[in-house]
């Protein structure tokens, strides 16, 4: 009911748009209030269903680790195309009726939804449901914060999108803005999209036979790297091979993080962990993006990356002494509650 109800309130804030423009005319401060507005029930949706994911692979058959990887893959692929067919349908529809498409986008999710029949996706046990929200949401940042694992993933989840996130949205579109070539970080962005499919995907076989915790350090390591070596500012191509570099080592690390929510939450309080896990990492983005501001206007575009890169490095070093991460490969089930 959670992912419909937020799928319903996400479609009426984006048919708004076009109803506000063809009646009283759009400003910019009315736009950005209803993608405000979106954005704020996108989220509740998004960690409905990764809350039902255990109970889906157990009625699947399947292993959490398969589950995961094909359902961050799913949303990789989904970031790959998506803006695409928007591009698309804005050139040949019009923008207004492509918001229509976006719109029905969300109830095709709720229809979707609506026939999902799993364990523990109804309605809570009375005696398992929060107070209120508010109590529910100290609840979930409570249990997150007791939990040495779920704390430490979400501290460094927090940090790393910090110092990522900008680059993909501030400071490659400043440099090929200033190159005069802006269709290339298209090109950048659908690299980045297949490396983290392809992760996302070759995490379920790895996962039996590596470390969880050593393909996390690997990946935050040689996300900093790749960043570092983008400093050069070297030619596309190359650009593009770290891009898919990045997507490739980094696609296992959300699977990673939705195995270690599932495997140390209990049933009745996973929509609490997962929505705290989600909103910090949210939260964390613009953070970053109100500093890489600056950082550009002072230092230039090279040295942004330096200095971006530097910590994410100096994180993967942290990882690698931290023992609470060994806990990724010791074996649990689903219902366990740590």
């Amino acid at each position: 009911r959670t992912s419909m109800i937020s799928d319903a309130l996400s479609a009426m804030s984006v048919a708004a748009i076009p109803i506000i423009a063809a009646t009283a005319g759009l400003t910019i401060p009315v736009i950005a209030a209803l993608a405000a507005l979106g954005a704020v029930f996108d989220p509740a949706g998004m960690a409905a269903r990764e809350s039902m994911l255990p109970a889906a692979t157990r009625t699947a058959k399947w292993k959490l680790d398969r589950t995961n990887s094909v359902y961050e893959a799913n949303f990789n692929v989904a970031y790959l195309i998506g803006p695409g067919i928007g591009g698309v349908l804005i050139a040949t529809i019009g923008a207004v009726n492509t918001l229509w498409v976006t719109a029905a986008g969300f109830v095709f999710s709720i229809v979707v939804v609506a026939f999902i029949r799993l364990p523990g996706a109804g309605v809570p046990e009375h005696e398992h449901r929060p107070k209120s929200i508010w109590h529910g949401t100290l609840d979930g940042l409570r249990f997150v914060w007791n939990n040495r694992l779920l704390r430490t993933l979400a501290l460094i989840d927090m940090a790393v999108v910090a110092l990522y996130m900008p680059v993909e949205s501030v400071v490659f579109p400043v440099y090929f803005t200033e190159l005069d070539q802006p269709a290339q970080l298209g090109s950048v962005l659908m690299a980045l999209a297949i490396g983290g499919i392809i992760g996302s995907l070759a995490y379920a076989p790895l996962a039996p036979i590596m470390s969880r915790r050593l393909i996390m350090i690997f990946a935050v390591a040689v996300l900093g790297i790749a960043m570092l070596a983008m400093a050069l500012l070297p030619p596309l191509w190359v650009i593009l091979v770290l891009a898919g570099l990045q997507g490739l080592v980094y696609g296992p690390v959300g699977p990673i993080a939705n195995y270690a929510m599932q495997t140390h939450s209990p049933e009745h309080m996973r929509g609490r962990v997962v929505g705290v896990m989600t909103s910090t990492a949210y939260a964390a983005g613009p953070l970053g993006y109100l500093a890489v501001g600056p950082l550009l206007d002072q230092l230039g575009i090279a040295s942004t990356f330096v200095a971006l890169s530097i910590p994410i490095i100096l994180i993967a070093a942290v990882c690698a002494s931290l023992p609470v991460l060994r806990e990724l490969d010791r074996p649990r089930h689903s219902t366990d509650v740590s």
